[in-house]
């Protein structure tokens, strides 16, 4: 159902009915091609304000081509598909750890598209990297549709003593299935809120993929429910601050 091309047009409705007035736009594709694409419609359009990429890491062009990247205004950071690959440890090879010591020189992030499995290594690499900003994309996709905490939940908190940590709040209505429900998303999220605080957590859309199990306007609904214990401060923090600040957005 979601096969199909996605244009900033498309994303338009969806921004203004949620009063949103600025977007990241993150990779889907493996290929660098894509990338640039992304980033030839963020020239053209204000309202992406960063764009993250994909580079192959194991190339032996990685650093020139992060280097070539690096140089477009609105290009924010990579995300390498860990979901993908099947060895959890695959980012901590060190053809992979020598481009991604280039990323803070270039003044880029790290998106970590991972699974539960991936969260003790991306602890290592934050160990071994501190001064790389990390974000998490979608809470590390617990799951949420069997009710299974553990160890999802000890790994997560683990992580989130790594300062240089932060994670999306996004993708959890995708994980929880067609048939979730607020009461089943509520022990993933305040546990999020509990481990990284309002200032290290961010909104993600997660749109068009949300629209496997819900709305774009259904799921920033059922955020603010989620989170709606929140000060106005700390809302606006995760509806926009947080991301912001990490992503190095005016």
């Amino acid at each position: 159902p979601i096969v199909r091309d996605v244009f900033p047009a498309d994303l338009k409705p969806h921004l203004q009915a949620a009063g949103i007035a600025r977007t990241v736009v993150v990779q889907a594709a493996a290929t660098v091609a894509e990338t640039e694409f992304m980033l030839d419609l963020a020239d053209e359009d204000d309202s992406i304000a960063a764009v993250v990429g994909w580079v192959d890491l194991d190339a032996d062009d990685a650093e020139a081509t992060l280097r070539r990247l690096a140089a477009r205004p609105k290009f924010r950071g990579i995300r390498p598909m860990l979901q993908d690959i099947d060895d959890t440890f695959d980012i901590l090879k060190p053809k992979q750890l020598a481009a991604l010591k280039l990323l803070p020189k270039l003044g880029l992030r790290f998106d970590a598209l991972a699974q539960p499995r991936h969260l003790p290594v991306v602890a290592a690499l934050a160990d071994h990297m501190p001064d790389l900003p990390i974000v998490v994309d979608h809470a590390a996709k617990p799951f949420i549709a069997k009710g299974i905490l553990e160890p999802w939940a000890s790994d997560m908190a683990a992580l989130a003593k790594r300062l240089s940590v932060v994670c999306k709040f996004s993708g959890l209505v995708t994980e929880a299935g067609p048939n979730w429900s607020i009461a089943g998303l509520k022990p993933y999220a305040d546990h999020l809120l509990a481990c990284f605080g309002p200032d290290r957590l961010m909104f993600g859309s997660d749109w068009p993929v949300c629209e496997l199990a819900a709305t774009y306007e259904n799921w920033l609904a059922a955020a603010k429910e989620l989170l709606a214990g929140l000060s106005p401060a700390e809302q606006d923090a995760v509806f926009g601050g947080t991301a912001a600040r990490f992503y190095g957005i005016s």
